[in-house]
């Protein structure tokens, strides 16, 4: 400091402003002010990452002392710099009852900044808010209760300082309760001290306490502290005497923007004033050469003293010692936009979306289970299009979704309340509301009259998408079911409002502000997950998305680019939580149409472990199968046969002497090898109901030629595992008989209509567009025809499309449900399916001391798996001996290993055009998927 000019050493009290989205001209412009005047600081306004980094690294080099470079990021930098992460604001933080991601909040903030070359936040906002009507703070406050304000401004502060940037809080003495914007009048703080120092200081002389570096003085009329009407700002009373002396803060004291008219003078002399009021820094300083003047002059008139000057100069160069610029390098511009939206950064954003979520009413409606009892619809109120809100509720239930915006029609309206009559649940989103009170936050009377009709006419979810505040314009709101506060409206937070009504994680939040007598601070209600899926990205749960995806793209490629199929979907979880599903390639080779996640798949074995095996499993639950008596004490026309007289349990794991499967298809062709037209008919009738392709129907009596067929089978030699379609053929027959249900109505009744999986499904070409459904194989030997929506298996195919072997179609997603549901031993989205002692049973390899690796319906890993090379291992080498799963003909597996509550699913259609494409197997594609999902944990 001993070699600065008196002229460097004022004009390092001054910071002035850039604003990166101007144009090369104006940052010459401020690169010629630098270089002459050698301001201490910069501060950053709009911009985008690149290009004011590049900025602020040409300011700094032009700079002969480096500059302090300080931003307003309150919600992270996207307050001021675009294609940046937005974290919650300040109302939602306040809702949050764990410390521990605000704080991480903190540190995200200060990592973000640095990745910039910026070292001062001008944040957290210490404000206690207790006027709803503040046109300026509002939102920005972490809420009214002082101690609250104090905590979570608290913990930002002191993430962003452990990590090595520069909190600065604002706005002292207290911005909460006015009712103008010091932007551009003079607010009036009219209280008397002891309530100031009870309320609006008491967050300030916390941070104090806690050591905060910085504070921000407001431009404030406090007459309780100063009675000359001189702004807070430029009040020696309130800064030096009770900022500084009575409070005791001793670090940086930097002013609110000095080009606001609630600072009422003349160019230079608002920051002359505010230095000796006791301010160490002066920002967006309009006129710096006007300044630094000022000052000089009042130096030369006594009016400020040399001593003030350098002791303000000595803390401006201490905090840029503290932010590492007496070694000072360039911020790194290489991939710096994926830096600052780093996935470890969203996990913080979405661990604070989550804990911020406040459930505000419930009448037994949250979260949203009993869903095979449930018509839904949803209604995005305030919306122009179908909302990612609406979107992510597709997957967790079939919901017929509609719209209504800010400004529709009475008859718009009329409609859709008729349409709503036809359902028994309502979940309804409200959007479009603005952050501030005016015109009552930006609602319409539609807005707010279409809400109130809802709920006077159907059972309502309400999520709310907006300011805290803004729920007092809305009458009836309290009396929803159920009513969700999301504070703010983006797609992330819609989508994790989507989840939380499903019951995908708790909600803990409570609410930080008084709306009026129906909700006060405090009110929340604690909402258990009810382990249904929560979507996600893989760093939640510990794992590298890069290096997920990187792995999974690669083999995907691989099958694309050797033919191994056309296309085909991956979904990986973890713990519960969907962290990957990625679709590749087209329906077909064509490439006509791509895959997408709700294209439905021919499932073909899959179906064994996915319909006939759960209803299995639950009729062994009720004691309605034994799995030890013989098989032909549930299947009479075996009764007297040597294979009758073996256990269900050996059906199960493929060690009952059947063969493999029968081609049954070749019993109805005539003596020439044609279709024989006594059992095969292209068009229906009475005789022939049964339609196994879009142009193809059999006879209604084939069906006992198939079970008769597989009664008189030979058996093979000997009882050893071989695996074997047929007794599935005839298991769905037994549950029908068990369960007094048709197999079909039982299984969807029982356990896809529950799970909410509404894709799962036989004959998918009775339920989905064809579009919608994956093509299989051009069979040129039986069916002679495309199969689209019409089962692959030949067998399945002969009883109609419903078999327990084959004939099952899905998505991804819904198949998914089902597997979770076995790999939380029988529970998933709040109910008990099957019980964990019959999972456990099932699950579990049945003949250990055999060559038999099977479970009871699920296929295990081979024997001494973890031997294996990858070529030669199934499934993945590092999948443990409790892992389970099985395979489809079509291209298709599911795997789940409970040692580290993985899932993978991989769906493909590799039989198209024709099954004799054995590249899948070949390039061992599926079995080098799931290796890399171990590979990455």
């Amino acid at each position: 400091m001993e070699q600065m000019t008196l002229d460097e050493k004022i004009a390092q009290l001054m910071m002035v402003t850039i604003y990166p989205r101007q144009s090369e001209a104006a940052k010459n412009s401020m690169i010629n002010l630098i270089q002459h005047f050698k301001p201490g600081g910069i501060l950053v306004m709009q911009g985008s990452p690149m290009k004011t980094t590049r900025w602020i690294n040409e300011f700094q080099e032009n700079s002969a002392i480096p500059l302090l470079v300080a931003i307003d990021g309150e919600w992270g930098l996207s307050m001021r710099i675009d294609s940046t992460i937005q974290y919650p604001y300040a109302q939602a933080i306040g809702a949050i009852q764990d410390s521990t991601f605000i704080y991480q909040m903190g540190r995200d903030l200060a990592r973000q900044m640095k990745q910039m070359g910026i070292h001062i936040n001008f944040a957290p906002v210490a404000d206690v808010s207790t006027n709803p009507q503040n046109p300026v703070i509002n939102f920005r406050s972490f809420g009214e209760d002082k101690i609250n304000v104090s905590q979570k401004a608290g913990w930002v502060a002191l993430g962003m300082q452990d990590a090595g940037a520069i909190p600065v809080a604002k706005h002292f003495p207290g911005h909460g309760d006015t009712e103008t914007d010091s932007h551009h009048v003079l607010p009036l703080v009219n209280h008397p001290k002891d309530r100031l120092d009870f309320v609006e200081s008491f967050p300030f002389r916390y941070l104090t306490e806690m050591g905060i570096m910085g504070i921000m003085s407001a431009h404030l009329e406090v007459p309780a502290l100063d009675d000359s009407g001189t702004p807070s700002s430029l009040s020696k009373k309130i800064i030096d005497g009770y900022l500084r002396n009575e409070i005791g803060f001793q670090g940086l004291v930097i002013t609110d923007a000095m080009n606001m008219k609630g600072v009422q003078t003349d160019k230079g002399y608002a920051e002359l004033e505010a230095l000796k009021a006791g301010n160490d820094m002066v920002e967006f300083v309009p006129d710096i050469g006007k300044a630094i003047a000022s000052v000089k002059n009042a130096l030369a008139s006594g009016e400020i003293s040399l001593e003030e000057i350098e002791t303000k100069c000595r803390r401006v160069l201490a905090a840029k010692r503290w932010a590492g610029l007496h070694i000072y390098e360039p911020a790194n511009t290489i991939n710096l936009s994926a830096r600052l939206n780093s996935p470890y950064f969203e996990v913080t954003n979405r661990k604070l979306i989550k804990g911020a979520m406040t459930v505000l009413a419930n009448q037994d409606v949250l979260p949203v289970q009993d869903l095979a009892n449930l018509k839904i619809a949803s209604v995005m109120i305030g919306a122009e299009n179908i909302s990612p809100f609406q979107k992510m509720m597709d997957k967790y239930t079939q919901i017929d979704h509609f719209v209504l915006s800010k400004n529709a029609s009475a008859r718009e309206m009329f409609n859709l309340r008729k349409k709503l009559d036809n359902y028994n649940l309502v979940i309804a989103g409200i959007q479009g509301i603005n952050l501030y009170p005016s015109g009552k936050y930006g609602t319409t009377e539609l807005q707010r009259n279409a809400l109130a009709d809802f709920i006077r006419d159907n059972n309502v979810i309400a999520v709310f998408f907006g300011n805290a505040y803004a729920l007092k314009h809305f009458e009836n709101i309290h009396r929803a079911k159920g009513l969700i506060l999301a504070y703010q409206n983006t797609q992330l937070i819609q989508e994790l409002a989507a989840q939380l009504v499903f019951g995908a994680f708790d909600a803990t939040g409570k609410l930080p502000v008084t709306v009026d007598k129906r909700f006060l601070p405090g009110d929340g209600l604690t909402i258990k997950n009810n382990k249904t899926f929560s979507y996600t990205i893989p760093e939640e749960v510990g794992i590298n998305s890069e290096k997920l995806s990187g792995k999974i793209d690669s083999l995907a490629n691989l099958g694309l680019e050797n033919k191994a199929y056309p296309g085909c979907q991956v979904l990986i979880a973890k713990d519960g939580n969907v962290i990957f599903h990625k679709c590749y390639g087209f329906h077909t080779y064509e490439k006509e149409q791509k895959v997408t996640e709700e294209n439905i798949y021919d499932l073909a074995s899959l179906t064994k472990v996915t319909a006939a095996l759960p209803a299995i499993m639950k009729l062994v639950e009720e004691k309605k199968i034994d799995l030890d008596k013989p098989f032909s004490t549930y299947w009479p026309p075996f009764a007297g046969t040597d294979r009758g007289r073996l256990p269900v349990r050996d059906f199960l794991t493929h060690q009952a002497m059947l063969p493999g499967w029968i081609p049954f298809w070749r019993m109805g062709l005539d003596e020439e090898g044609k279709l024989n037209r006594e059992i095969f008919s292209h068009q229906p009738s009475e005789q022939f109901q049964i339609r196994i392709s879009e142009h193809l129907y059999l006879n209604n009596n084939f069906k006992q030629n198939i079970l008769d067929t597989i009664r008189m089978a030979k058996s093979i030699p000997s009882k050893r595992y071989v695996y074997s379609d047929l007794s599935f053929h005839i298991f769905p027959e037994i549950i029908s008989n068990l369960s007094g249900l048709p197999y079909e109505e039982y299984i969807k009744t029982t356990f896809f209509r529950p799970l909410g999986a509404w894709t799962l499904n036989y004959n998918p070409y009775l339920h989905f567009p064809l579009e919608n459904i994956i093509p299989t194989e051009n069979d040129d030997f039986f069916r002679n025809e495309r199969l689209r929506g019409f089962v692959h298996d030949e067998g399945a195919a002969m009883l109609g499309g419903i078999s327990g072997n084959a004939g099952l179609f899905s998505n991804t997603n819904d198949l998914a449900k089902m597997f979770q549901m076995y790999l939380q031993k029988g529970y998933f989205g709040g109910k008990q399916f099957i019980s964990e002692e019959t999972v456990n049973e099932f699950i579990r390899r049945q003949f250990p001391n055999s060559k038999n690796r099977r479970a009871l319906g699920f296929d295990k890993p081979l024997v001494d798996n973890h031997k294996n090379k990858l070529k030669d291992a199934y499934p993945a080498v590092s999948a443990s001996k409790n892992s389970f799963g099985h395979t489809g003909y079509t291209g298709t597996m599911a795997w789940a290993d409970p040692d580290n509550g993985t899932l993978f699913i991989f769906m493909s259609n590799r039989v198209h055009p024709t099954r004799e494409n054995l590249q899948l197997f070949n390039l061992n594609i599926r079995t080098a998927m799931h290796q890399s999902i171990y590979d990455c944990l």
